[in-house]
């Protein structure tokens, strides 16, 4: 089937991605997001090589590599004596290995980016400030003066959109937070190293700190027990919670719980997940990224399996294939990768959060085995090739 025109739901990395995917393969797209203005919520990502491939495809990766950093190394260490423990390298390995690079940047930055590149396009449309809740079929249809063969909801965990598919995710919250927050590049102590992604592990805890050159600065991200405050992004932590995030760290060295306790407005999101499900009605309507597999952020892999789906998406409706025969074949493909990425964060879930024997064993095991190897271990994450 032949398509002219999708319209996608949603302004964020995935949304914007599928619209530069599509447009890449002849298709237009029009972008509706509910926000006035695409603000910066939030901090640092890291986008691993299989995502970086797509985005250098799509013509957007030169922008990002003249501010981003790419770090020599992702480290594993303990939160505790913070004692090296094992490490991934990255920098000019990741390039020759996988044949892209590692990086990392302020959130903001690859929005902004993937926006301009979207509004340079003559494919591409975006119109912010046109929310799409209830009936998107009647209400696209009004705005546009034409109905859409194909609806993408890329809106997220709390998609509107999912309700329209059948049988679809469901949300769910894992009952931990990550607490976020920079910290200014003359105020970043000495012993966090400015080459490398470092995750501090602890008992039930673990902590992520890399640089980010765009605010020059460093990205703390906490993930610990806590309570949800809603359909957020962006919460304001009161002193009781602050209290219940510092009360699970207090076994840590002291210099990373300094950093904790001296942390300027530090905000937390809440970690939702989203239930197996179907992500498309066989019909018109397909999800992406969170709105279609949330999962929590054990493998640093949000963006990346965004920017997945949203290739992955547009190569399929290119296909000379009815489309409800393309929407099956795009679930398929991308439920079973989705799968295996959300099984490897599960197992560093309980890596990263392991006490007591296990984390010793956990720690003698990994100091045994050589960065290539452990490298080895995600040839089939980073080397994927979504074609």
């Amino acid at each position: 089937m032949s398509i002219e025109r999708v319209a996608i739901i949603g302004a964020g990395m995935a949304g914007l991605t599928a619209a530069l995917a599509l447009a890449h393969r002849g298709i237009a797209a029009d972008v509706f997001e509910e926000a006035a203005d695409l603000v910066e919520v939030g901090a640092g990502l890291q986008i691993s090589p299989n995502a970086s491939r797509i985005l250098s495809g799509l013509g957007v990766l030169d922008a990002l590599e003249a501010v981003w950093t790419e770090p020599e190394r992702i480290a594993l260490v303990s939160g505790l004596s913070t004692r090296p423990i094992a490490h991934v390298p990255a920098g000019r390995f990741a390039r020759e290995r996988w044949r892209a690079p590692y990086g990392v940047l302020h959130r903001a930055t690859l929005q902004k980016t993937l926006l301009a590149a979207v509004r340079q396009n003559p494919l591409c449309a975006v119109y912010l400030n046109t929310p799409i809740r209830e009936n998107p079929r009647q209400v696209l249809t009004e705005i546009a003066g034409h109905a859409y063969p194909l609806i993408v909801g890329a809106d997220g965990v709390w998609s509107n959109l999912r309700t329209c598919v059948p049988h679809g995710p469901e949300p769910d919250f894992s009952r931990n937070v990550a607490w976020r927050f920079t910290i200014p590049g003359n105020a970043v102590p000495s012993w966090l190293p400015r080459d490398q992604v470092t995750a501090f592990l602890g008992p039930s805890t673990h902590l992520v700190a890399y640089p980010l050159k765009e605010v020059d600065g460093f990205n703390i991200v906490a993930i610990a027990s806590g309570i949800s405050p809603g359909e957020t992004w962006d919460a304001e932590a009161s002193e009781a919670q602050r209290r219940m995030l510092l009360g699970q760290f207090q076994r840590w060295d002291r210099r990373i719980v300094g950093l904790l306790e001296g942390a300027e407005k530090p905000t937390f999101w809440p970690l939702y997940q989203v239930s197996p499900g179907r992500w498309q009605n066989g019909r018109d309507i397909a999800l992406i990224g969170d709105a279609a597999h949330a999962m929590m952020p054990f493998a640093a892999q949000g963006a990346s399996m965004a920017i997945e789906d949203a290739f992955v998406l547009a190569n399929r409706v290119a296909a000379p294939l009815p489309l409800a025969q393309a929407l099956s074949a795009f679930e398929g493909e991308r439920a079973a990768r989705v799968a295996k990425v959300r099984a490897r964060g599960l197992f560093n879930r309980f890596a990263y959060h392991a006490r007591g024997p296990v984390r010793l064993g956990r720690d003698l095991v990994l100091s045994l085995r050589p960065p290539q190897s452990l490298a080895a271990d995600l040839d089939w994450l980073y080397g994927f090739e979504a074609a």
